[in-house]
């Protein structure tokens, strides 16, 4: 059977791009049979590069078969994954996020989970030599999806590997870092035609901290006036979409890329005592302003107080 490999639900550049890598991969070098998919509809950076580099957008899939071949990257959080995750035959899990747990598979099989940016950077370290092979296209994925996850190496969690291997990609397709990443963060910023429940779930992950269920969703964009001036509706939205899903509070951050800092929506007094207590701030008015905040994974969830 064809192993399906994708990444998160709300796929992002890095859940996007590393699919097709790894595909590729498993096609071309280990001969098998593989098939990059998406558990949802890619972002606008990720629209960007399928079509900057001429890629196919992967079909999208809602749940996998039973005891189907899958690859999971990007992630190993059931909630992100399709709720029948843990009757597909999981071959392996390449990510670069703590382990949450609650994945059965069916027998050993490979997991490597290392603490770099991107999980891009994790698929060209395994490849070895063989990444050399990799033609334009796959490299230029790669390439976007370090920078995405690193914004431009702006993000604390980008460390020097993934900068050496963001560079050497770049080389090789003779690209200017800078120019290509502001076309990138160019495509992300451009939210104009999607709806406030659709920005609010975007780049959007659940996460509980001491029994509270929680939305939590970051926006990244070098105008960041255009999302802020819909700071009204978008928090009319929040009610909506927490119901919808069922978590119990929105968290939405607007992270300014040239800035280097995130504007947290404050729609009710909950999100104004989560703030308070997670980033030692004052709140006035409907947001706040958090300077240096840019990772979700490394500065807000792990500092997340209820």
């Amino acid at each position: 059977m064809t192993i399906q490999v994708f990444g998160h639900k709300s796929p992002d550049t890095d859940s996007t791009g590393s699919p097709i890598v790894w595909a590729w991969y498993l096609n071309e070098v280990k001969g098998e049979q593989a098939e990059a998919v998406l558990l949802g509809e890619p972002n606008t950076e990720a629209a960007f590069m399928l079509d900057r580099w001429d890629l196919p957008k992967p079909r999208i899939i809602n749940e996998v078969t039973e005891s189907a071949p899958v690859v999971i990257v990007d992630t190993n959080n059931p909630a992100e994954l399709p709720d029948n995750i843990n009757q597909a035959d999981i071959r392996a899990i390449i990510d670069h996020h703590k382990l949450v747990g609650g994945l059965e598979t069916k027998g050993p099989i490979d997991i490597t989970v290392r603490p770099l940016a991107c999980t891009a950077t994790i698929l060209v370290d395994l490849m070895g030599e063989d990444a050399a092979k990799m033609p334009d296209w796959a490299k230029g994925a790669a390439l976007t999806c370090i920078l995405s996850d690193t914004l431009e190496f702006r993000s604390p969690t980008t460390t020097p590997h993934d900068r050496k291997v963001a560079e050497s990609l770049a080389a090789e397709l003779g690209l200017d870092i800078s120019s290509y990443a502001a076309e990138m963060f160019a495509a992300k910023s451009d939210v104009s035609s999607f709806s406030d429940a659709e920005l609010i779930r975007m780049d959007s992950k659940e996460y509980e901290v001491d029994g509270t269920k929680f939305r939590v969703s970051v926006l990244e964009t070098t105008a960041p006036g255009v999302v802020l001036d819909r700071k009204a509706s978008l928090a009319e939205t929040m009610i909506e979409v927490s119901k919808e899903d069922g978590v119990d509070q929105v968290l939405l951050f607007v992270v300014d890329i040239l800035n280097e800092e995130a504007t947290l929506l404050v729609p009710n007094d909950v999100v104004k005592s989560v703030a308070q207590k997670s980033f030692g701030v004052t709140v006035e008015g409907d947001s706040v302003v958090l300077p240096g905040i840019m990772s979700r994974k490394k500065q807000i969830i792990p500092n997340l107080k209820v």
